[in-house]
């Protein structure tokens, strides 16, 4: 038996208790989702932001034992906070 998720649980009973419907035209449907991904998740804005120097030095100390910037750590960490994905401890 396979180990999934409640959201995965979800769906399956969606699609095997639901009148679900195959979409007529799959290859333009995915075209269009992916350009819409594709714009969503390009559109960036700079911001500027204040902090105490030495966060940032532990950030790029952390950021070099990864191989990658401090930009891309501290924008993965603010996507997984605004999705839900973790919590501050404040």
């Amino acid at each position: 038996m396979l180990n999934l998720t409640e959201e995965e649980n979800k769906v399956i009973d969606y699609i095997e208790n639901s009148d679900v419907k195959s979409i007529l035209n799959i290859e333009d449907e995915m075209s269009r989702y992916t350009q819409m991904a594709k714009a969503y998740s390009s559109k960036k804005k700079a911001i500027s932001i204040r902090l105490p120097e030495s966060d940032i030095y532990l950030l790029k100390q952390k950021a070099l034992a990864t191989g990658l910037s401090y930009q891309n750590i501290i924008q993965s960490l603010l996507h997984q906070y605004t999705h839900n994905k973790i919590q501050p401890i404040l």
